[in-house]
């Protein structure tokens, strides 16, 4: 298995059992994160413990498909908040097996148009 796969497989496992210290294993203590819906960015290991360690909810995440490719790691889920849910995809750029950079588009599921029911199948993922 792809070591840098591995990495963001330990930390969907780390927020789902609620150990937010293991990130600091597998984050560069200079790594970006970014927020694009929100605009946010968050830069480097301080700024990323304060808040994962204020979080008032930690979301249940449920990988659909981890991809990797070289120092690319793409991860589509669903991340639960003990209420709304949502569909995310997470892209990890990675640097000597940790990361580097994680950029996480998220919505919430909506009800499609009906406009479109007759071009479209579907999909329950």
């Amino acid at each position: 298995m792809d070591e840098n796969r591995t990495v963001v497989e330990r930390l969907i496992r780390c927020i789902n059992d609620r150990k937010i210290q293991v990130m600091d294993e597998l984050f560069h203590e200079d790594a970006v994160m970014d927020w694009p819906q929100s605009g946010e960015r968050v830069v480097g290991g301080d700024n990323r413990r304060a808040i994962y360690g204020a979080f008032p909810a930690l979301p249940t995440i449920t990988p659909m498909r981890i991809t990797a490719s070289g120092d690319l790691v793409v991860a589509e889920a669903s991340l639960d908040y003990g209420g709304p849910v949502y569909l995310t995809v997470f892209v990890f750029e990675m640097r000597e097996g940790k990361i580097a950079r994680e950029i996480a588009y998220w919505t919430e599921p909506f009800k499609p148009p009906d406009w479109r029911a007759g071009w479209v199948e579907h999909a329950h993922t």
